[in-house]
């Protein structure tokens, strides 16, 4: 059984003119994918108006919490000891969100009470080997 953990939060979205607009945002982890956290948006916030998730590393996270980290679409970077912006790169062109950096680290230190750092394979495997083991006898890993 796979656990997934949701928590809802405020971001400011920062525009080219340095204004700060409040949006909200639901941090959300899963035990069947441990080593990646998602961040969704409702539909009102989003450029094309359907509900948009970006999924990034959770090591990404705890990572930009302390320093610049990533090089890719998405980037996590301490902003003063109480902020934290997260980048997203697209096409359409660069999104700044500013979070707290205390709701990114009361998330994340969720996320590891669920798969702790280092054993997100652990689960991976476990899954495998109950297939190889009862491969044979779906039932079983059905609970029939």
């Amino acid at each position: 059984m796979h656990v997934t953990l949701q928590q809802p939060t405020g971001a400011r979205l920062i525009t080219a003119t340095g204004q700060e607009l409040a949006i909200p945002a639901t941090l959300r982890f899963t035990s069947a994918d441990p080593q990646a956290v998602h961040l969704d948006f409702p539909p009102h916030v989003t450029v094309d108006g359907e509900v948009t998730t970006w999924t990034f590393a959770r090591v990404l996270l705890g990572e930009g919490l302390r320093a610049p980290a990533g090089i890719g679409n998405v980037r996590v970077r301490p902003a003063g000891s109480a902020h934290t912006y997260v980048e997203f790169h697209a096409a359409q062109g660069v999104a700044v969100l500013s979070f707290a950096t205390a709701d990114l680290t009361r998330f994340l230190a969720r996320t590891y009470t669920v798969v702790a750092a280092g054993e997100e394979t652990v689960g991976a495997e476990l899954d495998h080997g109950l297939v190889a083991l009862f491969g044979e006898h779906p039932r079983l890993l059905r609970g029939r």
